[in-house]
C-alpha cells in the first residue's frame, strides 16, 4: 500500500476510533467525572452532532484551502480535540472537547477520499478508496475493543491520549509523503 494512501487510511481510522471507542468506556467516565452512565452517553452524542451539524459548515468554509494543508489542519484539530479530552477536568469541557475532535472529522473523511483517489493512478482509485474504507472497519473491528481495552487497564482518558498520538504519526506521515498533484 503506497504511504500516502496508509497515511490517510490511518487518519480515517483514527476519526473512527474516537467516534466510537467512548462507548466502551462510559461506566468509567461517568465514575471519574461523577455523572451518570446515560449522561456520560451523551458524549456520543456530543461527537455525532459534532460531525452531523458542524462538519458540513467546515466542508462549505474550507473548499477554498488548498488540499494539503487542509488535512494537516484538520488532524490538527483532531489531535487538539482529544489531547483536551485527555486533560479535561469536568464533564462540560470533555464534552467540548468531544465536540471539537469532531469538527474535523466529516471534512476529513471526505477530503481522504478524494486525495486517495487523485494520488492514484487509474487502475489503483478503486483500490484507494477501498483502504480508505479499511480505515473506518478497522476502527470498528479494532480500534473501539482496542480503545476500551486500554481505557479499561489504563484509565479512560488512556485511550484519548493513544489515539492522539497515532494522528500525531498520521500527520507526520501525510506531511512527509502526501504530495497531491496542484
Amino acid at each position: 500500500m503506497p504511504i500516502p494512501v496508509f497515511a490517510l487510511m490511518l487518519g480515517v481510522f483514527c476519526v473512527g476510533t474516537a467516534e466510537v471507542a467512548i462507548s466502551g468506556l462510559l461506566p468509567n467516565v461517568a465514575t471519574d467525572l461523577a455523572v451518570t452512565v446515560p449522561s456520560a452517553g451523551l458524549l456520543v452524542t456530543g461527537y455525532a452532532l459534532g460531525v452531523t451539524v458542524i462538519g458540513p459548515m467546515v466542508t462549505l468554509l474550507t473548499t477554498r484551502v488548498p488540499r494539503k494543508p487542509l488535512v494537516l489542519g484538520l488532524m490538527a484539530v483532531f489531535v487538539a480535540g482529544n489531547l483536551a479530552a485527555v486533560i479535561a477536568p469536568g464533564y462540560g469541557l470533555l464534552m467540548a472537547a468531544r465536540v471539537l475532535t469532531a469538527t474535523s472529522h466529516g471534512t476529513f473523511v471526505a477530503l481522504a477520499f478524494y486525495l486517495a483517489v487523485l494520488i492514484s493512478p487509474p487502475d489503483r482509485k478503486g483500490s484507494a478508496m477501498a483502504k480508505i474504507s479499511l480505515g473506518f472497519n478497522l476502527a470498528n473491528a479494532l480500534g473501539s475493543p482496542l480503545g476500551t481495552f486500554v481505557g479499561q487497564r489504563f484509565g479512560w482518558r488512556s485511550t484519548f491520549a493513544v489515539i492522539a498520538l497515532v494522528a500525531i504519526a498520521t500527520v507526520v506521515l501525510i506531511a512527509l509523503f502526501l504530495h497531491p498533484p496542484a
